[in-house]
């Protein structure tokens, strides 16, 4: 059984065992997490949401909290002149293996949904302004 889930503004295909990198969420090492956001379920029979499949969910365990691969750009160019500026990058990533793809009873599998970190911050924000 497959699922096509969303996060981080990216659509993944993925199967149970699965490795993936995806945008930083907000968990530690050894946290199983659940997506909702699920857009697709294929098997035997194909389910297409619409938006998204109610009741589907996709669980992972968290791997680890890693960096991409250094992107550099060049910021500034000096023409006729050896002269150049470089920044560099390095995204924050989540490595995750997927454990299970659930087609349907995924409101009570008691797992933690997965946030990413601009969300975890905007509920903190928000918890700390009612005080």
């Amino acid at each position: 059984m497959f699922a096509v889930l969303k996060t981080g503004g990216k659509q993944y295909k993925v199967q149970a065992g699965d490795v993936l990198r995806v945008e930083k969420l907000a968990c530690e090492a050894g946290d199983k997490i659940q997506f909702n956001d699920i857009l697709m379920v294929g098997g035997d029979s194909v389910t297409v949401g619409a938006p998204f499949v109610a009741g589907a969910a996709v669980q992972a365990e968290v791997i680890a909290q890693i960096k991409g691969e250094k992107t550099i750009h060049y910021v500034k160019r000096r023409r006729k002149h050896s002269s150049q500026r470089t920044k560099g990058h390095r995204q924050q990533l989540t490595l995750l293996r997927v454990t299970d793809v659930l087609a349907s009873g995924a409101d009570a599998s008691g797992v933690a949904a997965a946030t990413g970190t601009a969300d975890a911050r905007r509920a903190a924000h928000n918890a700390s302004a009612k005080e």
